[in-house]
């Protein structure tokens, strides 16, 4: 009888531990070129699967896909965009369909799952840069991370009034002292 219930609370914890991340998105690819990589020689790169992320600089719809102009970041474990200031450089992610730019706006993050298709070339500002062009099977737009409020996190000398002296009595203690004052502080 017991069994069952633990059967169905192993269940419940479990099915509390899925992940709402794609499979895709979660696990890095093996062999995946980088993007420095796929620039320098993208006939060798073409076709293979890369998992990349960053942050978006510009969304642009075409008539049948849209273009996702995104800065590349290293992943985290998770595979969300580190937040540093370093950048590997800039990619497109051909994603098919229609894309809202007010969705998926600047400086929002992503992760994109695909086949590098090759490169192409456009100008930042003034500059050529080359651009390597990922044919997107799964696009994942990270939640907006919420900054912490000024306070929030304590300096290192503050203590939390619940902490043990205060908390963690015995129960003769609060029977003698119900109001946890003690007649020798």
């Amino acid at each position: 009888m017991w069994t069952r219930g633990l059967y169905l609370s192993v269940a419940c914890v479990l099915a509390g531990c899925q992940s709402s991340v794609p499979i895709e998105i979660r696990q890095p690819v093996l062999d995946a070129p980088s993007i420095a990589q796929v620039q320098q020689d993208p006939q060798s790169a073409k076709g293979k699967r890369v998992r990349w992320g960053g942050v978006i600089a510009s969304v642009e719809n075409k008539a049948d896909d849209t273009w996702v102009e995104v800065v590349s970041k290293p992943l985290g474990d998770d595979g969300r965009p580190v937040s540093d200031d370093v950048a590997l450089g800039r990619f497109f992610a051909r994603v098919p369909g229609f894309l809202d730019p007010a969705v998926y706006a600047a400086d929002r993050e992503v992760t994109v799952y695909g086949v590098v298709e090759g490169v192409v070339k456009r100008n930042i500002g003034e500059k050529p840069y080359s651009y390597p062009t990922v044919r997107s099977e799964r696009l994942y737009l990270w939640p907006v991370r919420l900054a912490a409020p000024y306070g929030y996190y304590p300096d290192p000398y503050w203590y939390d009034p619940f902490y043990y002296p205060y908390r963690y009595r015995p129960y003769h203690y609060w029977r003698r002292y119900p109001f946890g004052f003690s007649p020798y502080w």
